[in-house]
């Protein structure tokens, strides 16, 4: 039996809580259990250097656990992530370039924001998850506003978490059991 009594193939309780902040072009307030993510997409008519010139579009995360986020204080990554939090973005970045079409996309960049509110395990699916969403709602926008001709999205895109405990495999593992 599991700590919270679910079933081995059972999620923990979800919500995702579109349009959460006010100025971002897409936002979303991901739960899973006692996980809280907020993730943002913002729109900038510019594209990364590297790809100037080159009729695509770029699409790039970036993640954060905020202090107060677990039980223990987070310390900000003042000096660039370290290899975790680094290792996640990059994560959550090939995710949603994944299932996006660049060119469609046109010469500018969605950035993602994913923060990390109060973590209790599946961080990174969470923000996946959330991401896609805010991005899409940003796509939506721009659409709407004439930025884009056609929906660069290609795809739909969630993630979970699944691990093995006592022999069991599990899906949406909570700290209890990850760690």
């Amino acid at each position: 039996m599991r700590p919270d009594g679910r079933a081995a193939d059972e999620l923990r309780p979800h919500s995702f809580e579109r349009d959460y902040t006010a100025y971002a072009a897409g936002s979303v307030l991901v739960t899973f259990g006692d996980t809280k993510v907020l993730c943002t997409a913002m729109i900038d008519e510019d594209t990364p250097r590297w790809m100037r010139n080159s009729g695509k579009g770029w699409v790039t995360a970036e993640y954060s656990m905020l202090p107060g986020s677990s039980p223990e204080r987070i310390r900000r990554e003042t000096k660039g992530p370290k290899g975790r939090t680094q290792e996640i973005q990059r994560l959550i970045g090939r995710a949603l370039r994944s299932v996006c079409d660049m060119r469609a996309l046109g010469e500018r960049q969605v950035l993602i924001d994913c923060d990390v509110l109060q973590a209790d395990g599946g961080t990174r699916t969470a923000s996946i998850c959330g991401a896609y969403l805010a991005l899409s709602d940003a796509l939506v926008r721009a659409r709407q506003e004439g930025l884009i001709d056609t929906d660069p999205l290609t795809d739909v895109l969630a993630a979970i978490s699944v691990g093995v405990v006592d022999g069991e495999a599990r899906l949406d593992l909570p700290y209890s059991e990850d760690s």
